[in-house]
């Protein structure tokens, strides 16, 4: 019989598990009467005999319940030291000149910088009109070292001395397009890259319909990445409504999730707002998002609203629909008191449910 990690667990109370040569005890606790976790002292995937009186019963484990019941509960990693960090959203207007674009986004991290940012957010697709026509057209190669926009949000960040999330642009890489954020430091150095996981495809009636995976492929890995300003993750837009995507990066200590996005005006009033509280509130963690400024003549409408919330859900820096910059200090103390206060992370029931991140096995 295949049995999974729970029923096997019930099922070994007490007894010795034989295996070749070895012998082990397995040993099982009941959790308010409804759940059952082996030892993690279990043996590996195999076919196992367990004595029952003189009867022998041979049970096959899948590698699924092996794995959940080796496998001890993820710990969460500390957060780096705290520390308060002004942040600036710059909302851009995005026009399909590409050289204004570049021109407009180096003013704004001069102007963000100059009123004492030390970490500048841009938006999502800042360089190009959002469509699948633009983005082939637009598209950098940042490996290769043939991107102007990544040149010139390297240049930016040394010259303004701040962190900077570059947004996101279209990248071309092996002949594939990606849609792509930039993470450099105080001397524009290139930290990281995040491709974006999640790709935007829906079809609402009436409405709207998208569908990026028409021209783009969608990023393999999680970003992590620890700046002079804090360490933080990043996601792109629809990475926004997969909380498991921010739960893996509360799980690794960062301090702030930072989602350059453009929803739209059907999903921007219902869910833009409510997705960054709840990945907030769920996660314990400062996030940030930061839109293009809304254009009504262009063929994709961005939401706009770029704004921060802290780890209780309050919103402490907001814009409208125009083109501006938005200032906020963030005191990243209060994740470790919201941790302290509620260790959601450690009341966690992983005998029940599980945390996997697959990037780093």
């Amino acid at each position: 019989m295949l049995l999974g990690h729970l029923q096997v667990a019930k099922f070994l109370a007490g007894r010795s598990v034989v295996f070749g040569p070895r012998v082990w005890l397995a040993s099982c606790v009941q959790a308010s009467g409804r759940a059952y976790q082996a030892s993690r002292s279990l043996v590996p995937f195999g076919a196992f005999y367990f004595p029952q009186r003189e009867i022998a019963t041979r049970v096959q484990l899948s590698a699924a319940a092996v794995r959940a019941m080796s496998a001890e509960a993820p710990k969460q990693v500390p957060t780096p030291k705290a520390q308060k960090v002004k942040v600036a959203l710059c909302q851009l207007a995005v026009s399909p000149d590409k050289d204004m674009n570049i021109q407009k986004a180096q003013k704004a991290i001069k102007e963000a910088a100059q009123a004492g940012a030390k970490l500048v957010i841009l938006p999502e697709m800042w360089n190009c009109p959002y469509s699948n026509e633009s983005f082939p057209k637009y598209a950098e190669d940042i490996e290769a070292g043939n991107s102007p926009s990544v040149s010139a949000m390297s240049d930016s960040a040394k010259e303004a001395g701040i962190t900077l999330v570059a947004g996101s642009v279209p990248e071309s890489s092996s002949g594939k397009l990606y849609n792509t954020c930039c993470i450099f430091d105080d001397q524009g150095k290139l930290l990281a890259k995040h491709r974006k996981v999640h790709l935007f495809d829906i079809d609402i009636p009436g409405k709207i319909t998208f569908k990026e995976s028409e021209t783009l492929t969608q990023g393999e890995s999680f970003t992590v990445v620890d700046t002079p300003a804090c360490r933080m993750g990043i996601g792109i837009c629809y990475d926004l409504r997969f909380p498991e995507l921010a739960m893996v990066y509360a799980q690794r200590g960062v301090q702030l999730i930072v989602y350059p996005g453009a929803f739209n005006m059907t999903t921007g009033p219902a869910h833009w707002e409510l997705l960054q509280k709840a990945r907030a509130v769920d996660n314990q963690v400062f996030i940030a998002s930061c839109s293009p400024a809304r254009d009504a003549g262009a063929g994709y409408t961005a939401w706009g609203h770029s704004m921060i919330i802290d780890p209780f859900a309050a919103i402490i820096a907001q814009t409208e629909e125009k083109a501006t910059i938005v200032h906020a200090e963030l005191d990243f103390a209060q994740v470790d008191e919201r941790r302290q206060n509620m260790p959601l992370f450690k009341q966690k029931r992983f005998d029940l449910y599980g945390l996997v991140d697959k990037t780093l096995q």
